[in-house]
């Protein structure tokens, strides 16, 4: 694997019921500061780390805190394509947001240098 190969940050724990999703985050947010590409994918559940309505999420202001830094940093979500939430309130801070399709997450899984899976 390339030594300049993204890391790759797969989350699908619902962060409406658990903090791993937050903690995923948390992690990868880490580990860009460290001058590292990093590539989330949100899968599943996942998806609601970008609901505006935090507070719904554990550790929802946290979440909204890091989403923030993500975005100033310019790094985007990666999300299945067909899979994100059709309310108007998903994503209301207009983070940047990537669709893929199945086929190409998994590419992008076997062209990390690392990967962490929540």
């Amino acid at each position: 694997m390339a030594a300049d190969a993204p890391v790759l940050v797969l989350i699908s724990s619902d962060p409406r019921d658990s903090h791993r999703a937050f903690e995923a985050m948390r992690i990868g947010t880490g580990i860009v500061a460290g001058e590292n590409e990093v590539v989330f994918v949100l899968e599943g559940p996942a998806v609601h780390l970008l609901d505006a309505d935090t507070d719904e999420l554990v550790d929802g202001d946290d979440i909204a805190k890091f989403r923030a830094n993500l975005k100033a940093l310019g790094v985007p979500f990666h999300v299945e394509a067909g899979r994100a939430p059709t309310d108007p309130d998903w994503n209301a801070d207009g983070h940047p947001v990537v669709m893929l399709t199945r086929d190409a997450i998994v590419a992008l899984a076997s062209g990390a240098r690392r990967a962490l899976v929540f």
